[in-house]
């Protein structure tokens, strides 16, 4: 019986651990090339360059992984991924096509207007199909890029048409987008007048960003398919070309479209008039036939006279003349011919063709004073750097008259008053008011006429002279809401008093929109101007005071119309008869209404034949 023998698995040895004294550190030390018994080296500091290397490497990982996705649904939604790569090419070809067709004014925008066939479009189509892929990305984005800016010039040719009558002048317009914050700042605050000039410039740069993404979508579509958008291109230039040639129209419109290079020739063109018109208008400013004449021949007809040269602001021919509007200012100016009747006073009136439309009232009051025709921002800075003398300053000049400006409406520095030859200057902060203002306007017409009264006009003067002064009255300014309302002239005080009635009027958003509310508004602002004007004369008017009283230019084209001529009323009212019978000649209607058919002069003529009909004689320079 064989023997077995039980075999033990020898056990495995182990080591002892090392004790925490014993254990060696790791590390490198001088003489010990493998480091033992040190700490690690410390790591070198990561490189600026290095960043940047591993930023990019995480963005292109971060693009093919979003590829990848898209790539996967495209695979797994091939219907919808097809009907929304064909929707973003419908939307870039509409978005191209609307603004090629965009007009320039808002009674155009129809969509009949959209209807049509655009040349720039298969020009740009023909263009893009000629180029490599390189250059076709580059042109097509710039393509995109200079239709956005297209647009943005088209709209604002669509905003002051809409509000001044005329077009966007990309030369001496920009200053006036300044003055359109402060407007909305004075009308609806100052949060909504930011986010509105925020808003504006961002949605101009995403116009920009996206016209261009758009039409490289479309170039690249348009080489994927060259053949065929070859054809389709080679028909449309077709179908252009019979539309132009035999006039065919839809509903009154062209078929065949050139607008957006239309637009560009006008744009083109104001910057080329412009340009040119500085050097000539120079060369008028500086001939004066009254600049030589001497102080003792300047006005002798007005010697012993205080004369008041008052601008309303707005006050046009629509105010007489719209079928919403008239009732009421007719009847305010016929109902102040008669009360001034009672008290003594004669007027006659007429009319003159503002320099201006809607807005820029200093363009206005400008050229009724300095004979030039100052139609423009940079006739206006021409004129104010000259020489020139104004009727103001002629007033000054002559020796007989202190000459003095009442201006509300200037709430900053006002060089220009030098070169109205105003002796002192009234302006929003000197009147003494502490009453709230009315949107735009700084104070009530009656406050303002009554600190005149206060601070000039009820004043004996030294040595004789008398009083000119140039006064604008502001309550009619646009948005006309709210609206002061006449009040106790022993009531006025500081102003105060107008604090409820400013609580109690409209909100200035309420009218903005409302072409009809706004004519409404706009006239019963006249209607208050006027109102204060001929109540303040008649309570402080005396045998030597002359008042001239006339509009600086018609409301803006929301109120008065697209087609409105730029007429005015202008009025001279005196006791004196003497004063009148200086300008019989000129054949004006009597009162304060002028008639339908009274004569009609350009503003610029107005100083010349004022000047003549009180006795001024003509004198050239070095004449």
């Amino acid at each position: 019986m064989p023997v077995f023998t039980r075999l033990r698995r020898p056990t495995r040895t182990t080591e002892p651990a090392r004790t925490t004294e014993t254990a060696e550190p790791v590390g490198t030390a001088e003489g010990n090339p493998r480091g033992e018994g040190h700490p690690p080296p410390p790591q070198e500091e990561e490189t600026e360059e290095r960043r940047g290397e591993k930023e990019e490497t995480s963005k292109k990982l971060a693009l093919h992984t979003l590829r990848t996705r898209c790539a996967r649904l495209r695979e797994e939604h091939p219907r919808a991924a097809r009907a929304a790569r064909w929707t973003l090419h419908g939307l870039a070809a509409a978005l191209i096509v609307g603004a090629l067709l965009l007009p320039n004014t808002a009674g155009a925008l129809r969509p009949r207007q959209f209807t049509r066939i655009p040349a720039e479009a298969i020009i740009g189509a023909v263009l893009l199909l000629a180029l490599p892929r390189r250059p076709r990305i580059v042109a097509a984005a710039l393509y995109g890029a200079g239709i956005a800016v297209l647009t943005v010039l088209n709209v604002l040719d669509i905003g002051f048409n809409e509000y001044l009558g005329r077009g966007f002048n990309v030369v001496l317009d920009w200053g006036l987008l300044d003055d359109a914050q402060h407007y909305v700042e004075d009308s609806m605050g100052g949060a909504a007048a930011t986010a509105a000039a925020v808003g504006a410039v961002v949605l101009a740069l995403l116009l920009v960003v996206v016209m261009a993404l758009a039409a490289v979508r479309l170039g690249n579509l348009l080489a994927r398919h060259r053949t065929r958008t070859g054809r389709g291109a080679l028909i449309a230039g077709t179908v252009w070309i019979t539309c132009t040639s035999l006039g065919l129209q839809i509903s009154g419109v062209p078929v065949a479209s050139d607008r957006a290079a239309a637009a560009l020739k006008v744009q083109s063109k104001r910057v080329r008039d412009t340009l040119r018109d500085e050097a000539a208008f120079e060369k008028v400013a500086r001939t004066d036939p009254f600049a030589g004449t001497p102080s003792g021949r300047l006005l002798p007809d007005l010697r012993g006279k205080d004369v008041l040269i008052t601008f309303i602001e707005s006050y046009g021919r629509t105010a007489l003349e719209d079928p919403v509007i008239a009732p009421g200012v007719t009847g305010t100016l016929d109902a102040g011919t008669e009360s001034l009747a009672k008290a003594g006073f004669e007027a006659r009136s007429g009319w003159l063709t503002s320099s201006t439309f809607g807005g820029s009232s200093w363009l206005g009051h400008s050229t009724a004073l300095s004979g030039l025709w100052i139609d423009n921002q940079q006739r206006y800075r021409t004129a104010t750097a000259s020489d020139r003398l104004t009727l103001t300053k002629a007033f000054g000049k002559s020796g007989a008259w202190d000459t003095v400006g009442v201006v509300p409406g200037v709430q900053k520095g006002w060089p220009e008053a030098k070169w109205f030859g105003l002796d002192k200057v009234y302006d929003a902060f000197q009147l003494g008011y502490r009453g709230p203002k009315f949107s735009w306007s700084t104070m009530p017409d009656q406050y303002a006429l009554e600190a005149f009264q206060r601070l000039e006009h009820g004043k004996k003067r030294d040595g004789g002279r008398n009083l000119m002064a140039e006064i604008i009255l502001t309550s009619s300014h646009q948005p006309w809401a709210p609206l002061p309302e006449m009040v106790g002239w022993d009531e006025l005080g500081d102003g105060s008093v107008f604090g409820p009635i400013q609580r109690a009027g409209k909100e200035p958003g309420t009218l903005m929109t409302d072409a009809t509310k706004s004519r409404q508004e706009y006239g019963r602002s006249v209607e208050y101007s006027v109102t204060a004007l001929t109540q303040w004369l008649e309570r402080y008017g005396t045998d030597d005071t002359v008042l001239v009283f006339l509009g600086d230019h018609q409301p803006i084209a929301r109120v008065s119309g697209l087609r409105a001529s730029r007429d005015v009323p202008v009025t001279i009212v005196a006791k004196d008869p003497k004063v009148l019978d200086k300008v019989a000649d000129w054949n004006w209607t009597e009162g304060l209404r002028p008639d339908e058919e009274a004569p009609v002069w350009r503003m610029d003529a107005f100083r010349n034949r004022f000047l003549k009909a009180y006795g001024s004689v003509p004198h050239p320079a070095g004449g």
